[in-house]
């Protein structure tokens, strides 16, 4: 698959172009394109084939910021490379023109765009997409360059001997390029962030079928010259099975692999400057052993989940209510847990140098793997397309609201009620109301108009009209009793049952089939990943002095984002 790419359209949020980019060949123009891209019933996927062009063309599609970028091209090619090359380029678009990435930055700096463009793919084949790299190869023009940019101002040639310590360290920046050169910070800083996703689902019971956490190391280096850093990772059991943990890691171009496959959780390499994502992986959070069927009803304590979702379902008299408990548990806190070494700090913006940050009443700091905080508390609850409305929404705690024509129920909880006690319990009532039934069978004597009679009886006596057989206006029995039969009480205890029966094998399809919970915890990893240590080593680094000391911190984050499901 040598395939080229061969041009890059953007459309604003009402679908106008704002720029076409072509690299080779004369590919479909944008007015043609986009009709034929909108055809496709949402939600699109990222790759589309179009057989009916000449010739026929692949379509790469990626939407951020409420910006669509379009890239086309009619041979073979590798879509993981392609979708990848349009991350990237939306990545340094966000890198020179700034967030958020908007349709009139993109008009007004044209000649940044261009540059960008065609450094990053030369003639339809992917080239230089490090960010660190652009930057030494498209020119940005301050504002004082734009205004004087007209006057020709005369200058004065200067000619200096670069020495060998300047050269040999331009030397080896040229050879990596993920850094930019002549990095000069008067604040040398590392920061590490490891934030987790969680994806737990979970029976109706209760028993978790199946429980990942897809983790990131988010990596900020602000460090003068070309530092060369070592990262040590370390386990909920330590470093020794860290291997066997973490599945399907993956890793920044920096990252010396050699080094991780001789001991895994030691992650050595020379950082881009700035912010940049340092390595991925998964972890299984169901034990090996408990993915048995008969060790799964254990392994649900061993998620340490911080909360716990249950739902019920056909309550009431007629089973047209429903119920979702949510406990939330409480987190152990750690007394570490941060980045040692020397000259750095467990937590950053502020942390003792025992590891644990400290607030203001002396305690550990709030949102510290010391003291995990739990925020950002939603339940949602899909509905079927038959739930007409909810009659009514029972919640002690919180707020809960209900689109129809979303079809799903949004339980959100304050943070000040989930602080308030860690180890607390939350429930939320819901009455379903169907869609309204026209008809029900002849057997049955309800009601098909929904005035509160029969059509063909009322008060238990037919009031059809039967031409053949013709009868008084009242009986003598209808004079002896008044026209009315009267049921005992035991009959109509019966026929209540009957029609609550009735009514509770309708509401059955009417019930919600799972639940979901988002979250996030500050200070806490539901893999038990954490940084054990920092270092930055002097003798290795170029262009920086025995005696700096770079400030070190690290964060934690698990979110989920539904990630939590539980089925009925």
């Amino acid at each position: 698959m040598n395939g080229v790419i061969e041009a890059l359209h953007i459309f604003d949020e009402h679908n106008s172009p704002i720029l076409s980019h072509t690299y080779t060949s004369r590919p479909l123009s944008p007015s043609y394109l986009l009709p034929l891209y909108l055809e496709h019933p949402a939600p699109r996927p990222n790759l589309i084939y179009l057989p009916n062009t000449n010739p026929p063309t692949l379509v790469f599609s990626l939407k951020h910021a409420n910006l669509l970028f379009l890239l086309t091209t009619s041979s073979e090619v590798e879509p993981l490379l392609v979708l990848e090359f349009l991350h990237r380029i939306v990545d340094s678009f966000e890198e020179f023109l700034g967030t958020p990435l908007l349709a009139h930055k993109i008009e007004s700096n044209y000649d940044v765009v261009a540059q960008l463009l065609t450094e990053m793919c030369d003639a339809g084949t992917i080239n230089t997409t490090e960010p660190n790299a652009l930057r030494d190869l498209v020119e940005v023009e301050g504002f004082m360059g734009k205004l004087l940019g007209n006057l020709n101002l005369p200058t004065k040639p200067t000619f200096s001997n670069p020495s060998p310590a300047s050269l040999l360290a331009q030397q080896s920046t040229l050879a990596l390029p993920w850094r930019r050169n002549n990095v000069r910070h008067t604040q040398n800083e590392l920061y590490a962030d490891v934030i987790e996703t969680l994806s737990v689902t979970l029976a109706p019971s209760g028993r978790p079928l199946a429980a990942f956490a897809n983790g990131t190391i988010a990596f900020t280096s602000k460090v003068s010259g070309v530092p060369d850093i070592v990262v040590t990772l370390t386990g909920p059991t330590g470093k020794h099975n860290l291997g066997s943990i973490i599945d399907l890691p993956v890793f920044h171009p920096c990252v010396r692999l050699a080094k991780w496959r001789e001991q895994p959780g030691i992650l050595s390499f020379i950082p881009p400057d700035g912010r940049f994502t340092l390595a991925g992986y998964e972890v299984d959070l169901l034990p090996l052993g408990a993915r048995n069927l008969g060790n799964m009803s254990a392994s649900a304590n061993n998620l340490k989940l911080p909360v716990s979702l249950e739902i019920k379902t056909c309550l009431g008299p007629t089973g047209s209510d429903f119920e979702v408990r949510l406990t939330v548990n409480r987190i152990p806190g750690t007394s570490g847990g941060g980045a040692g070494g020397s000259g750095s700090s467990s937590n950053y913006p502020l942390s003792s140098a025992s590891g644990v940050s400290r607030g203001m009443g002396g305690g550990p700091q709030p949102g510290t793997p010391a003291s995990p905080t739990l925020q950002d508390l939603k339940v949602t609850v899909p509905l079927p397309a038959d739930v007409r409305n909810l009659a009514e929404i029972r919640t002690a705690k919180g707020d809960a609201t209900y689109n129809p024509g979303d079809r799903f129920l949004e339980w959100t909880i304050p943070n000040k009620d989930v602080a308030a006690g860690f180890a607390s319990h939350f429930a939320l009532r819901c009455t379903v109301v169907g869609q309204s039934i026209s008809g029900e069978d002849e057997d049955d004597n309800d009601d098909p108009t929904g005035f509160g009679f029969n059509t063909s009886s009322v008060g238990g006596r037919d009031w059809s009209y039967d031409a053949g057989e013709p009868a008084p206006y009242q009986s003598a029995s209808d004079l002896l009793s008044g026209g009315d039969k009267k049921l005992t009480a035991e009959q109509e205890k019966e026929e209540k049952e009957r029609r609550d029966g009735k009514l509770a094998q309708q509401n059955k399809i009417l019930m919600p089939s799972s639940a979901s919970v988002s979250f996030a915890v500050k200070g806490w990893t539901a893999s038990g990943i954490k940084v054990e240590s920092i270092v930055l080593d002097p003798r290795r680094s170029k262009g920086l002095a025995e005696t700096v000391r770079p400030f070190k911190g690290v964060k934690y984050l698990t979110v989920s984002k539904g990630g939590v499901e539980i089925r009925c």
